[in-house]
């Protein structure tokens, strides 16, 4: 096995990715669950006027939390006031100032997702696992580092882009960048970082351009972009932690529109309905400074709200992009699709055992469609996107 620390300039490590990528030659059938029929539309009520965010808050990049049975078993609320009151979001301007906006369901759509949860099974029981290196990273370092003129500017790793406070970002629309909501709120305030916060591009060395006589460059350097604004869902804020990881995502809407690629959204009804049951997703962990690091793991659990897994990362991974090979009704073909965002991890107690897992929020109906709402800033069909 090619040492993966070298990156991807070594031919087997290219060879190997390509197949990686392939979808899985196992799964060739159409997912058993299709949710499209009745995806929901969020309806604005309301925008307050809030007071102006003091930016005190400290960016924490390695999130852990805990969960027992009660928070591994429970149901998307089933409390229509409560659920609209998780789903409303605050909307954090550059100047600093703030509003919440508070959302409805029609009757019609909030019904029939009130049973749309998953039908889950008594988590694995698993043998002890060695003991772990580094906090996140599972026996052998499983990832790889992202490298070459071309890779970095190739489908699906150029979706991947830096966040000034640290961490990282997938683009999901021309304007639009998906993270991890702790990156830019601590639960109740707006982290320091956030009151200038940017996006961050990554150029290859072939791009940079040097003057005459300077040494060539060898690293990508980074192009940033400003945020004109944040949103950040209302479950996420001054809730309790076992619960604020459900909704641990953030949509960063840029000044400019960019020019790259973006990876589209989905809504994961079952990991079985994954080709190979397998997730993917590059960061910018902070022990490889400068460097895009690329991972895939098979899912090895998950709750209504949850991916668990074991992909190997380390603080600055969070907000990252989760993507599987999706089934794609229109185009009929698997198609790559965000179905989530790393957040961080977990140690999740089941009938008195540890066990400790990466997680990543996986986007329901519900979050589809109000991430949906933020991006095209009106009630539309989503069900494309």
């Amino acid at each position: 096995v090619p040492n993966q620390r070298s990156g991807l300039a070594h031919p087997c490590c290219i060879s190997l990715l390509f197949l990686l990528l392939l979808p899985s030659s196992v799964s060739v059938r159409e997912p058993r669950h299709q949710l499209h029929g009745h995806l929901p539309s969020l309806i604005p009520h309301s925008t307050l006027p809030l007071s102006r965010s003091r930016f005190s808050a400290k960016a924490q990049l390695d999130l852990t939390t805990h969960c027992n049975e009660s928070c591994y078993y429970r149901r998307e609320d089933s409390d229509k006031e409560h659920l609209t009151e998780q789903l409303g979001f605050e909307t954090l301007y550059a100047d600093g100032f703030r509003t919440l906006t508070t959302v409805d369901l029609t009757e019609n759509e909030y019904e029939p997702l009130a049973n749309a949860e998953l039908q889950l099974r008594p988590p694995k029981v698993t043998s002890p696992r060695r003991k772990r290196l580094k906090r996140q990273i599972y026996g052998s370092d499983g990832r790889f580092n992202i490298r070459g003129d071309h890779f970095l500017l190739d489908y699906p790793f150029s979706t991947a882009v830096r966040i000034s406070t640290g961490c990282t970002g997938v683009l999901v629309s021309k304007q639009h960048v998906l993270t991890a909501a702790h990156c830019v709120h601590d639960g109740k305030d707006y982290v320091k970082g956030a009151r200038k916060l940017r996006v961050g591009f990554l150029i290859p060395p072939f791009l940079n351009r040097t003057r005459s006589g300077q040494a060539p460059v060898k690293k990508p350097l980074v192009r940033w972009v400003r945020v004109k604004r944040t949103r950040v869902p209302r479950g996420w804020i001054q809730g309790p932690p076992e619960v604020s990881m459900d909704f641990d995502y953030a949509l960063l809407e840029l000044r400019w529109p960019h020019r790259r690629p973006f990876m589209r959204l989905a809504v994961l009804p079952s990991s079985d309905d994954l080709a190979g049951k397998r997730i993917h997703f590059s960061g910018f962990d902070s022990d490889r400074a400068g460097e895009l690091v690329y991972r895939f793991c098979p899912v090895e659990d998950e709750s209504n709200d949850l991916i668990y897994q074991h992909c190997d990362a380390r603080p600055g991974a969070s907000g990252s992009g989760v993507y599987g090979r999706v089934w794609d009704n229109t185009l009929e073909r698997w198609e790559r699709k965000v179905i989530g965002i790393f957040s961080g991890h977990q140690w999740l107690e089941i009938n008195g055992e540890n066990r400790d897992y990466n997680v990543a929020v996986r986007f329901t109906p519900l979050k589809f469609a109000q991430i949906c709402y933020w991006v095209h800033g009106n009630k539309v069909d989503c069900s494309q996107d």
